[in-house]
């Protein structure tokens, strides 16, 4: 069992600017959003500084985080959903295996939001931010899975936000489902941090929301 540290957050940015369409020619329908990180317009965050890094990175989008205790997150510029079912590829670069990754859904400012995170040395969470900080839902800290591959192993994610209903999927493993009503609707993201050893870098390919 993983304790959670209580987030110190560091980096939300708010973009004004507008998204381009969904990358929608020749896919099915039921995708309401997807980025190859390919280029960079679905404008998602380009930050480079000395504690953190959310940016376009080798055909992927790299959160790194180098303060301890701490998250970092992007979302692409300007989108709101209600009912997602969200997948995504992460990959460990560098950095401790006690980390946290994963991908965020229903976000309307930083103290409000959903999000599931895996970390490399094979724990998990649903979590929900709110002004009393990033806490686990239904569970009073992190738990382990051997659905989670380990070190720098790459593992699918797969997060789903559907009425009061939140669904963890890893690898094509369910792990976690848990209720809550707090939030309907907001925008997507990726989030990754740090415990108590500073320098997680994440890597993220594949984004892709489905309507549900």
């Amino acid at each position: 069992m993983k304790s959670m540290c209580f987030f110190m957050i560091i980096i939300v940015f708010a973009l004004t600017s507008q998204a381009c369409s969904p990358l929608t020619t020749g896919t099915p329908s039921n995708i309401l959003f997807s980025d190859d990180f390919s280029t960079t317009d679905m404008k998602w965050d380009q930050v480079n500084e000395a504690a953190r890094v959310t940016n376009y990175y080798n055909n992927g989008y790299q959160i790194v985080v180098n303060d301890t205790n701490s998250d970092a997150w992007a979302n692409p510029g300007n989108q709101s959903f209600t009912d997602v079912h969200i997948e995504v590829d992460a990959t460990k670069n560098d950095g401790p295996d006690d980390n946290d990754f994963g991908v965020i859904c229903r976000y309307t400012s930083v103290d409000e939001f959903y999000y599931a995170v895996i970390s490399s040395d094979g724990y998990y969470g649903i979590m929900k931010m709110s002004s009393d900080g990033g806490l686990p839902i239904g569970n009073e800290s992190l738990l382990e899975s051997d659905a989670i591959k380990l070190g720098t192993a790459s593992n699918h994610i797969r997060f789903e936000c559907v009425g009061s209903t939140l669904t963890l999927y890893i690898n094509g493993t369910r792990v976690d489902q848990q209720t809550d009503s707090s939030y309907t609707s907001g925008n997507v993201g990726l989030l990754a941090g740090t415990f108590d050893t500073a320098g997680t870098d994440i890597l993220f390919d594949n984004f892709i929301v489905y309507k549900p």
